[in-house]
């Protein structure tokens, strides 16, 4: 009986939510959103999806399929992509920007305190433990992303094709992507069992409607249908809030200037960074340290360590790199000044470029729902994001756990193992156990690991 009435029970539909409670909840997300991508994710379908219902499951996976075809922050371009779809253009502004303002303040003032401090050996020692936290964090994104994507062994094989091009062959990102993506397009056609489904693993997800997909059956979401003027405005609008800046910079202080550098640098990685801060951290890793020189390996590692502990996307560690190259190239600016204009004109072109994506592509996105070509794309991008992630983790090892690392051809690294920490490896294995075996929280992992390097580095001397 009682099964009966549950059945019965009838579900009252969503309300619309309006603007100000829309605007509350995306600051909320923006104060909470610890735990990378996937803990971004997660909190945004637990409020927007099972709490307040806004928005359906299947509309809230195919946004989020377009998000993680984009360059840039998957996470804040899905908050984008929400806010757009319940209120216009505005909706969407207010949610970007709450998602990354709360982070990028904290960001600054660690950055801040990191130049000034960094070198005090306790500050040290406590950046000792966070890299062993860091690099249990960045596999554990590994394992959850590959449980995803990883469906079968067409996937698995995408995913180490990846990893053995971008490790072995230094096959340049992007040219991963774009043979990814054509491998799932080319394989929906010849073997469709292997390539459909769902990016994210979740094929049979009941269509539980939300007040998104109530509102557009009503008709009352116009926007979401393209128009023929759509494209040219939004190009004509946004390009020139994006590179703006960067040129004015260009203008007022030359082309070889670290500002230039700087702004140029990070539109290109705008344009070309694909699967979000995991994927995209080894190419600006490389570039970083070795081609211009702003940062030591180590300090890479700790910039992704203070990302981790800041609320918004963990591609906020561009902001640490730009924040530090233009630090130590200030000329006749102060030096603090110097690195905090270097790391606003970061976040311009970083995140700048995220709206300008999702609202060029969002409506025609929303047009192709159920577009199966589209989905097996999405899903071989994303395995090959995996082993992209496979190759960051790689490269975070060896320079966490070895003091020296010998280049082979091609780029490849192998490490002195004569060299290795083993300090740094215990601790790395010990957050690892943490992470992946008792399911720590990352905060918790995080302060404990610095602790314990904190110890570890003072018991050895």
């Amino acid at each position: 009986m009682s099964a009966l009435v549950s059945q019965d029970t009838v579900v009252q539909p969503p309300a619309a939510p309006t603007f100000t409670e829309a605007m509350k909840l995306w600051a909320k997300i923006g104060l909470l959103s610890f735990g990378g991508p996937a803990g971004q994710i997660a909190l945004m379908h637990k409020e927007l999806v099972e709490e307040r219902r806004w928005i359906g499951e299947q509309r809230f996976l195919h946004a989020l399929n377009y998000c993680m075809l984009l360059p840039g922050p998957e996470a804040q371009q899905l908050a984008i992509y929400i806010g757009w779809l319940l209120h216009r253009t505005i909706g969407g502004l207010v949610a970007g920007i709450l998602f990354v303002v709360p982070g990028a303040l904290v960001m600054l003032v660690l950055s801040s305190l990191y130049v000034l401090y960094g070198d005090v050996p306790l500050v040290e020692a406590l950046f000792f433990g966070v890299k062993a936290a860091v690099l249990a964090i960045v596999i554990q994104a590994v394992i959850r992303i590959g449980r995803r994507a990883l469906k079968n062994r067409v996937m698995v094989s995408i995913a180490v094709s990846a990893f053995i091009a971008i490790y072995a062959l230094n096959v340049p990102f992007p040219l991963i992507i774009l043979l990814a993506g054509l491998t799932g397009w080319l394989g929906n056609r010849i073997a469709p069992a292997l390539f459909s489904g769902s990016a994210h693993g979740k094929d049979d997800v009941a269509d539980i409607k939300g007040a998104v997909d109530l509102m557009f059956e009503r008709g009352e979401l116009a926007h979401l249908r393209p128009t023929k003027w759509h494209a040219p405005r939004t190009i004509a609008i946004w390009l020139p809030i994006w590179f703006g800046p960067v040129l004015l910079i260009w203008w007022l202080t030359g082309s070889a200037s670290v500002w230039t550098e700087i702004g140029r640098f990070f539109s290109l990685m705008a344009i070309v960074t694909f699967g979000g801060a995991y994927a995209v951290l080894a190419y600006v890793a490389q570039a970083a340290v070795q081609s211009f020189g702003w940062l030591a390996p180590g300090e890479m590692v700790d910039g992704l360590g203070l990302a981790e502990t800041t609320p918004g996307p963990l591609i906020l560690v561009l902001q640490f790199v730009g924040f530090i190259a233009a630090f130590r190239h200030a000329g006749s600016l102060d030096p603090l000044l110097a690195g905090s204009l270097g790391a606003l004109l970061t976040l311009w072109v970083t995140f700048t470029p995220c709206f300008f994506w999702i609202f060029l592509g969002a409506p025609y996105i929303e047009a192709l729902r159920g577009n199966k070509a589209l989905s097996a794309a999405l899903g071989a991008i994303t395995a090959a994001v995996v082993g992209v992630i496979m190759n960051l983790a790689l490269w975070f090892a060896l320079h966490v756990i070895f003091r020296e690392v010998h280049a082979l051809g091609l780029g490849m690294n192998v490490p002195v193992f004569s060299s290795i920490d083993w300090r740094a490896a215990l601790l790395s294995c010990a957050t690892m156990i943490a992470v992946l075996k008792l399911k720590i929280g990352m905060l918790p992992t995080l302060a404990g690991s610095a602790l314990a390097g904190v110890l570890l580095l003072a018991a050895s001397g």
